[in-house]
This record gives structure tokens, sequence and C-alpha cells, in this order.
């Protein structure tokens, strides 16, 4: 699962990916520093599997990850080809879900395209070339489809209905994912690949000076919050470069910093938790002496399948899962001693996994 790191040029999207990814991507004071996309596979902060080691003891452990896809800034008239424009739309194409970074720090020493700092006003341009790109791509796909409703395909005229809804919609300057459409029309959609369908979160970069301030005394934060929930979004507040500087940092030296700031977690820690749930995923987790780890799923995933991300020998022999909660384990203390309570739970094909099941997976081939 991939999520595409979006936004104006100097806007701090390569400094949040080094800090993500420690990858040390290129950050520069100029536009289009950022040509090829950087890519970085990042892990999600999980203090279950500490404890589950903790409890077996494992010769490994292994968390769930998901990548991150560092895309050069877009510019007005990007729809259009300005900037690098077309290919980078492409790119953003490539990606499950968006974390669109949006400027609120003063730095005379880093320029702003536009020459104010505006969050709300840099998030109205960027979705403004992804709504032209998409209007292209609905246009195209609608004229297609009309042409061919003669053949007298039901698809075709599905498609055009489509197509006639989301165009609509998007002409009104409203995103593709906040389109109301059936199931069958966002079935139809989903094969369009449109930009603005995707699930986004707003990453509000700050300066380190930011830090005391509430987040909506934060300059535009208020009113970014008003649009993104219109538009079914999140927003997130994060002093990039300070991130970076403590992922540079060993874990006590990292431990202690976080302390002097009166900080538990990292803003790291937790974009990256923000990230994994807009991809819609969860995480269910298998527990013994030769590795703990956790498996990542979308929501609503039934038990074969998950039993198939671990192997598919497992989804083809599926016979049960035997299920504990995490935080039924951890409270009792062992597997065993939640068998002999009757805690741990044998779950057939329809059971849907839940964040969090320790599970053991039955079957035969």
């Amino acid at each position: 699962m991939k999520l595409g790191i979006v936004g104006l040029p100097n806007i701090g999207k390569s400094t949040l990916f080094n800090a993500l990814t420690q990858a040390k991507a290129e950050a520069a004071n100029y536009a289009f520093s950022t040509v090829t996309p950087n890519t970085g596979v990042v892990t999600v902060p999980d203090a279950r599997l500490d404890k589950l080691a903790a409890m077996y003891k494992p010769k490994k452990k292994t968390p769930a990850a998901i990548e991150f896809v560092d895309i050069a800034g877009l510019v007005k008239g990007s729809s259009r080809g300005e900037g690098l424009g077309n290919k980078f739309l492409a790119y953003i194409r490539e990606v499950d879900a968006l974390v669109h970074v949006l400027r609120c720090f003063e730095d005379d020493n880093v320029l702003h395209v536009s020459g104010r700092i505006d969050p709300v006003s840099d998030a109205e341009t960027v979705n403004l070339e992804l709504i032209l790109a998409d209007m292209e791509t609905v246009q195209r796909r609608g004229e297609r489809a009309a042409k061919m409703i003669k053949s007298g395909e039901k698809r075709y005229a599905e498609e055009a209905e489509t197509a006639s809804i989301l165009l609509g919609h998007l002409e009104g300057e409203q995103p593709a994912r906040t389109c109301p459409l059936t199931e069958a029309q966002r079935a139809i959609a989903r094969e369009w690949f449109l930009l603005t369908a995707r699930p986004t979160l707003y990453a509000v970069n700050i300066g380190e000076d930011m830090l005391d301030i509430p987040e909506n005394e934060l300059p535009g934060v208020a009113a970014l919050k008003s649009l993104a929930a219109k538009e079914g979004a999140q927003v997130f507040v994060i002093a990039a470069r300070l991130e970076e500087e403590i992922a540079r940092l060993e874990p006590e030296e990292k431990a202690e910093f976080l302390n002097d700031l009166g900080i538990r977690r990292s803003g790291l820690e937790r974009l990256v938790e923000a990230s994994y749930s807009l991809l819609g995923l969860i995480s269910f987790l298998t527990a013994g002496p030769e590795e703990v780890r956790a498996w990542t799923i979308r929501s609503g995933t039934k038990a074969p399948q998950a039993a198939g991300k671990i192997h598919s020998d497992l989804e083809r022999g599926f016979i049960r899962a035997e299920i504990v909660p995490y935080e039924t384990l951890i409270e009792k203390g062992s597997m065993a001693a939640c068998k002999e309570l009757g805690l741990v739970r044998s779950e057939g094909r329809e059971y849907v996994m839940k964040d969090g099941d320790v599970t053991l997976i039955r079957f035969n081939v």
C-alpha cells in the first residue's frame, strides 16, 4: 500500500519524507528539486508487538509496514502540463492515498511559490489541479461510453451515467471522493483511477517555534479543518524539520529529547498511524517462539483471506481461525491461560477480522 506525499514546491515534502524514512532525499530551496519520486518503506509503530515479544521471546519481531512516495511539487497549471505537471499527475495515480503537505511556517530563506503563507489557498490550488485532471479523464470516459451505447451492452449506459454525475460534481470544484454514487457506480469509477478519489490527509508543516501555539490558532488551520470536513479529509499538524532531527537520534537520545519537550510520542509515529488508518488498514497478530508479527489487511477482511496474507496454502486449506483479542491475552498472561478459561474463540470462514486479533490458523492442504 502506497501513500503519495504531495503539495506545492518548497513546503517541506522531502523534509517530511526524510523524517519518515531517513532516506536523505534531496530537500532544496528551489522548485522541482524532486524530479523522480523517492520511495521508502516505513514500519508502523505498534507497542503490542513489544509486549508480545516480552511474552514469547521470539527470534524475530516484524511490524506492519507501508510505503511512502515523495512526489514532485504541483503548481498552478499542472493539469495542463505546467511545471512538471502531467508526469507527476501520473505518479499520483499509482498511490492509494495522499498526504497533502501544506506550509504554515515563515522562513525568509525558503521561498514560497505564491509569496505568502496561506495553507487553505495552497490546498485549493493543488486540489483544483487534481480536479481539472479528473474532469478530463471523466469527460473522455463519458464520451467513449456514449459512443458505445448503441452496441446494446448495459455497462456502457452505466458508464455514461456515472461519468455525467461525476463530471457535474467535479465542475462544482468538489473532489470525486465526496460524489454521491451507488456501489455499482463507485466500482466503475474505481477503474478510472481518479486523483481526487483517493483518501487524503492534510499535513500542516509548522516551525519548531510554533509548537506551543494551539492548533486552531495556527494561521489558516481552523479554516483548513472546515475545508477538510466538507471533503472527508483529515488534518494533522507536524513540525517536519524538527521530526527529521528527532528521527536521526539514537533510541535513548530520542526518548530523552521527547521527554524534555513534554511529548510522549513523536509526531512521525502518530502520522504513520494516521496514514495507516487512512488507507483503511488494520493489523492482526501472530505470536510464537519463532516470530511475533503484525499482518496488514483491509478493514472488513474475512478470516480465510487474512490467512492468505500469511501464505496462500493457509487460505486454500482454511479450516478455522483460533482467535483471542490482544487485550485479553495480555490480561491473562498466556495463551494457555486463555484456553483454560475458554477465551480462545474458534471462528469460521465468515468471521470478519478485528484489529489486534491474536490468531492461529488451522488448515489442511
